[in-house]
């Protein structure tokens, strides 16, 4: 009989150098089969290359957009790939995002779609879709005596960012999506909480050390100091000791800041 292995699933891996693609890496390493869902197949491809050929097991679902259409998809191609007998759904990570700054008459409606689109209207058809998955999990049991192990069906884990819970001056369109999603986040971690199903939000309270923030700052003071951004390696550690609780002290939020953040 084929080896069961546990499945992490991950929407939005943007270039392959943030939160996302760290993840994948760090859950490939830990022995899961890894399922990337994100647009931009060259980098979906170059990621899952890399983890493939440390020895993990990735394979990339490129989507055309976070269309609730494109999402099912998605899944639907996951499922003939990994069939839950020998790859159960254990870890979901929802990082896909869209974000717009600009002062409040500047903003556009399609701009204001877009951000709901994709930090509400994508998270949820993402949800359903791992949800689903879930139910049919036995619950993971507590290793002998008694201790450890988490006695959960899955994790699943949003990534939101400080505009989660505070609006700020050119955030309106961006603060709308991802209120929705902490919203949303909250509702299904008391809903199926009860089902032994683990659902978290983390506020990303912070710049995240990127190719794109690297090519914001400039400034190589600032990438060498720990201190002052987020490592996204280290986000995904934080992301770890999500799935790692168990059931008898489960986090529904975390907020992930570098010591000396300014926000």
């Amino acid at each position: 009989m084929s080896a069961i292995r546990p499945l992490f699933v991950v929407a939005g891996i943007g270039n392959g150098s943030g939160t996302g693609a760290s993840s994948a890496r760090l859950f490939a390493k830990l022995g899961y089969s890894v399922a990337l869902i994100s647009r931009g197949p060259e980098h979906l491809n170059k990621l899952a290359s890399e983890i493939n050929q440390n020895r993990g097991e990735a394979v990339p679902f490129p989507v055309p957009d976070y269309a609730p259409a494109s999402i099912r998809a998605a899944f639907s191609s996951i499922r003939a790939r990994f069939p839950t007998t020998n790859y159960p759904l254990r870890v979901a990570l929802f990082n896909a995002g869209y974000g717009v700054w600009k002062p409040f008459l500047e903003i556009t409606e399609e701009e204001v779609r877009q951000s709901l689109d994709v930090n509400v209207l994508a998270a949820f058809t993402f949800s359903r879709e791992v949800l689903l998955e879930f139910t049919k999990n036995d619950l993971e049991q507590p290793s002998e005596g008694g201790k450890g192990g988490s006695r959960k069906k899955g994790t699943l884990i949003f990534t939101g960012a400080t505009a989660a819970i505070r609006g700020n001056t050119t955030t309106s369109a961006f603060a709308a999506g991802k209120f929705g999603l902490r919203a949303l986040s909250q509702s299904l971690a008391k809903e199926f909480g009860k089902q032994n199903i683990h659902v978290a939000h983390s506020i990303i309270d912070g710049n995240i050390l990127t190719d794109r923030a690297r090519g914001h700052h400039n400034d190589p003071a600032w990438e060498a100091n720990a201190d002052t951004r987020l490592d996204p390696d280290s986000i995904a550690k934080a992301y770890l000791s999500l799935v790692e609780q168990d059931s008898s002290a489960w986090a529904w939020e975390v907020d992930l800041r570098p010591a000396h953040e300014k926000w």
